[in-house]
């Protein structure tokens, strides 16, 4: 398997969570919200999305690819890619927020709420694919075959170490 191989197949878990996400988000009213539904979602976008996909993304191939010669298209499409993750985010910090403020006893955020998890479900299908269908194949041609392999090792350390991190800062929390 080619490294983006692995990030492909995270991005169809993503895709899937958050399908469901929007669907189960919408129909919610005030009346029969669900905040630890929200609280799972957003437990697996900054846990599962964020610090693992985009952890892989941003923490070793873009580093990579930042001692390669990429051409300006490329830079660009990078630049963007980091950008827009933070975008993200932003909105989960957001959806989280408004979620404090529910459980503290703010029913008006609902649709707040909803519209983070719909713009969430929205964004990240159009992300994915300008990674899927153009960073990802443009961008591999800048590395031997020896580079693609310990990309893909350097990957699964990475998930390997991701278990120990999250549970180690729940150890953190809970210990203040």
């Amino acid at each position: 398997m080619k490294p983006r191989g692995l990030l492909m197949i995270e991005h169809r878990l993503i895709e899937k969570v958050l399908s469901v996400a929007k669907q189960k988000a919408i129909s919610m009213t005030d009346m029969d919200y669900n905040p630890i539904f929200i609280e799972t979602i957003v437990d697996f976008i900054k846990t599962y999305a964020d610090r693992t996909h985009h952890g892989k993304e941003e923490d070793i191939l873009f580093l990579e690819l930042a001692k390669k010669k990429l051409d300006a298209d490329n830079l660009r499409i990078m630049d963007e890619l980091i950008d827009e993750h933070k975008q993200t985010r932003a909105k989960v910090k957001e959806v989280i927020e408004l979620n404090e403020k529910y459980k503290g006893g703010d029913r008006k955020v609902v649709p707040m709420i909803v519209d983070g998890i719909v713009w969430l479900a929205g964004f990240y299908p159009v992300h994915i694919k300008k990674e899927d269908a153009v960073f990802f194949p443009n961008t591999e041609k800048y590395f031997d075959t020896s580079e693609l392999d310990n990309l893909l090792n350097n990957f699964y350390e990475f998930d390997r170490n991701m278990i120990h991190e999250k549970y180690q800062n729940v150890y953190k929390a809970i210990s203040r």
